[in-house]
């Protein structure tokens, strides 16, 4: 794909003169103009035009937006008030860039589970997969960075938390947080650092992002069926104008869906404690990152157990960066030699339960650990009163009603609550544990076991042969 021939012919005297010099206008145009692109891509396949949107999108909002900010434990929380108030459309800046983020990580959440049904992480497209993880990574970091610039409660305490697992790893745990921190703990210099590095690092990923486009143009695009291309005159068209009309319209109703956030909900995604200014004395009752972090804090709850030598936190902190790190290696977990699930049924119904396996992740990650599943208590709670009577002796009474419970201590002249004992019940937490364990297993074990054991269906020939079959009735489409 990489080698076709340059379609492009300059018009004027001043683009044959940069020709010569700088082809630049040669290479978009190659690039993005009369580039081959397979026939068949849907509309998963535009969600990296809607990404390199929300991309550009939150760099310009930050740019403004860091032009109003003080990065100081006094000041940031008024600035950023100041924004919302007296600066002109600052409250729309801010709801854009806000809203943005999330926008942004729902995006790739889509484009990289579209890349593991169509299996576009296998050769020879490993590059590319890895540099697009890594862009994942560096956007957790850019969103970790930026959660705390605010200066709410949730900002200091979720940061608090989030810095102080650093210091679980042996060794250099601690210095790896002091440095993190600037300090012994979270001050103006960790203010000011994580200011500066959530400046930096979007211009980090336009970089990467960068090279992830070139490692894209050198295999091209793969497709739904996973076919190369083979003909690029029968299977492939031109970018332009088919899948600029295409991506185009895609960014549009993106747009609506974005902008629905930004003017309607513009604080459905965030947490109501974070518009408390941060306050290290008092802790939040249920301290949560944002939502597209929530099935990494899942799984870091999810470890309350030692192994060996290795104690729970530091358990927890491995099983976290692990569940990302395992996605720089599916390249080679995946044994498959068919690319695509539409051809692989087995394969495609542990995918779906890896897609419910994240949600449930985020959803347990949103919740308290010891709170029990909804409908899935065996024994219920109850309320303990324990105290000595006139006589001496130990009395302790079970109550299942509140009032019940506390009117016995008003009689007894006690003070306080009751003592709560749980009943027998599925928690949260159990079922973390349960989903963090098939997470693993669908990347170690499930993907390697079926690429050996499974008997996919027979694939097309070509990408213009599965075309012309399904559009002249022959063959049905594959389900999705």
């Amino acid at each position: 794909m990489s080698e076709h021939a340059s379609s492009y012919v300059p018009s004027t005297g001043f683009e044959k003169w940069l020709d010569r010099r700088l082809p630049i206008i040669r290479l978009a145009h190659d690039s993005f103009v009369a580039f081959p692109t397979p026939k068949n891509l849907n509309y998963w396949y535009t969600f990296g035009g809607i990404l390199a949107f929300c991309l550009v999108t939150q760099i310009i909002t930050g740019v403004v937006l860091a032009m109003h900010y003080t990065p100081s434990i006094e000041e940031a929380f008024p600035s950023v008030e100041r924004i919302m108030r007296d600066v002109s459309f600052g409250w729309l800046i801010r709801y854009i860039h806000a809203n943005g983020a999330s926008m942004f990580f729902l995006a790739v959440y889509i484009h990289m589970l579209r890349g593991l049904y169509y299996g576009s992480y296998k050769e020879p497209r490993e590059v590319l997969w890895i540099l697009g993880c890594l862009i994942f990574l560096l956007m957790i970091a850019t969103a970790f960075l930026g959660y705390m610039l605010p200066w709410g409660q949730m900002s200091y305490h979720g940061a608090n938390v989030i810095t102080g697992l650093f210091g679980a790893i042996p060794l250099v745990g601690d210095a790896i947080k002091t440095w993190l921190l600037g300090g012994p703990a979270i001050g103006n210099q960790t203010l000011q650092r994580f200011f500066s590095l959530h400046y930096l690092l979007p211009f980090m990923i336009a970089g990467v992002v960068m090279l992830h486009i070139w490692a894209l143009h050198v295999p091209g695009n793969n497709n739904p069926t996973g076919v190369e291309v083979k003909d690029v005159k029968k299977d492939t068209v031109p970018f332009h104008p088919y899948y600029t009309v295409k991506d185009g319209f895609a960014i549009v109703v993106f747009m609506i869906l974005f902008s629905a956030f930004v003017f309607y909900m513009p604080n459905a995604l965030g947490h109501a404690d974070n518009y408390i200014q941060a306050n290290p004395l008092v802790t939040p009752a249920h301290i949560v990152p944002e939502w597209y972090l929530l099935p990494f804090y899942a799984i870091l709850r999810a470890i309350t157990f030692d192994l060996g030598p290795i104690d729970a936190k530091l358990l927890g902190v491995i099983a976290m960066f692990g569940s990302i790190a395992v996605l720089f290696l599916l390249p080679w977990l995946d044994t498959s030699k068919v690319k695509s699930l539409r051809y692989r049924p087995t394969a495609r119904y542990f995918f779906y339960g890896f897609l419910a396996c994240a949600l449930g992740l985020s959803w347990c990650g949103a919740k308290n650990p010891d709170d029990a599943l909804p409908y899935m208590k065996i024994t219920p709670d109850q309320l303990i009163v324990s105290y000595t009577d006139a006589e001496g002796a130990f009395i302790e009474e079970t109550f299942s009603e509140y009032d019940e419970a506390k009117a016995l201590m008003v009689e007894q002249g006690l003070s306080g609550e009751p003592d709560v004992q749980k009943g027998l019940a599925v928690r949260f937490i159990h079922l973390a544990q349960f989903l963090t364990l098939y997470y693993f297993a669908y990347f170690l074990i499930i993907l390697p076991l079926l690429g050996l054991m499974e008997r996919p269906k027979e694939e097309p020939d070509s990408i213009e042969k599965a075309i012309s079959n399904i559009g002249a009735g022959r063959v049905a489409a594959p389900a999705e």
